[in-house]
């Protein structure tokens, strides 16, 4: 196990107009933290990954693992383990030998090499498939080979670049759940690239959110909800994702519907984006002072229903979303009044530059 670093580590692809897939990336996992890097398609989470395992360049700044610089030590020498999204198994192979075949390589005896491979397949509810071949095994069964394979070797660091994409919905949350108990149990650092800010927060320790190369913030799941740095983790973090509303801002007050909610003093600006989120909005009678909405989309999900609504019925009204009742979701195109739960959970952010104003 070892502490890893990004030290402003930058992925440059040359070319007329060079590329910053990874732009000057600070970023320190500690000793044994599962840390998620997670960003929409494009945001250079699997190069910040490839980086760390040597398959691809550092440009600019350093990389440590542990106490010892790996900027430009081969990927074998990294005392790395890497789980692709494609599994990467030998069809060839039995589960047994592609579990064992990197300790093979290695020169370890066919004993140490059979208990090793052994001991994966008891942690990984393996050992009644150790004499298949992949095309025998199903999706989740192929995955927790590859974790097997990875894990017979007790690296440093484990890398996993999307491993359950190739999974249906079910089985991702029951897997996303066995490798979060997994790496409780090994205690070995992980760090884990997914486009699904569901699963970023569900298992890691820390999320790191990344846009176009550059780091956005670094927080605990719930930090990340709860105080996001930008307007961009904002609307990225959360299921369904907040509301984002670009308001002008007189007096103090910026205006939600027939609704003026006080800003903070600290706030000067004379526009503002404000985030609510769906939960912080409830439905309300039409006597209480609230937002009157206009339902254009009603998505029932059992205990849950989200309501899409404008909040006027002019042409090109902004458009929210919010969580309510699944028992008494109200009806397409009804009007409905909402109210703020609480003040204090509406997100204020600058409207030129996205940053949290408080």
């Amino acid at each position: 196990m070892a502490q890893v670093s990004y030290d402003s580590a930058s992925r440059v692809y040359p070319g007329t107009s060079p590329v910053r897939a990874v732009d000057q990336l600070d970023l320190s996992i500690e000793d044994g933290e599962f840390l998620v890097l997670v960003g929409p398609s494009g945001s250079g989470k699997s190069t910040a990954l490839r980086m760390l395992a040597g398959l691809e360049d550092v440009n600019e700044g350093a990389i440590h693992i542990g106490d010892r610089e790996v900027t430009h030590v081969p990927p074998k020498a990294r005392d790395i383990a890497m789980v692709f999204q494609s599994y990467a198994l030998y069809p060839h192979m039995t589960v047994a030998q592609n579990m064992g075949f990197a300790l093979k390589l290695q020169g370890l005896s066919k004993s140490a090499t059979a208990e090793k491979v052994a001991e994966a397949a008891r942690l990984l509810d393996l050992e009644k498939y150790l004499d298949r071949k992949p095309k025998a095994l199903s999706g989740g069964q192929r995955q927790r080979v590859a974790m097997g394979r990875a894990i017979v070797r007790d690296p440093a660091v484990f890398l996993m670049d999307e491993p359950l994409s190739n999974l249906d919905a079910k089985l991702r949350v029951e897997t996303r759940a066995n490798i979060a108990a997994l790496q409780r149990r090994l205690g070995t650092t992980t760090i884990y690239v997914t486009h699904d800010q569901v699963e970023a927060m569900t298992m890691g320790h820390r999320v790191a959110v990344l846009k176009d190369g550059l780091l956005q913030q670094c927080d605990t799941p719930r930090n990340l909800y709860d105080r996001p740095a930008n307007a961009f983790v904002a609307g990225f973090i959360g299921s369904p994702a907040m509301n984002l509303l670009t308001v002008p801002v007189s007096g103090g007050v910026f205006r939600l519907g027939d609704v003026d909610i006080p800003l903070p003093r600290a706030v000067t600006a004379p526009k503002v984006t404000a985030g609510i989120r769906p939960e912080s909005l409830a439905l309300a009678p039409h006597s209480a002072h609230g937002v009157k909405l206009l339902v254009e989309l009603v998505e029932e999900l059992g205990a849950d229903a989200l309501v899409h609504a404008s909040i006027s019925a002019a042409p090109n009204s902004p458009r929210i979303v919010m969580r309510v009742d699944g028992r008494t979701p109200p009806a397409l195109g009804e009007v409905v009044n909402a109210t703020l739960r609480h003040p204090e959970e509406v997100h204020l952010f600058d409207a030129e530059t996205g940053r949290r104003l408080v």
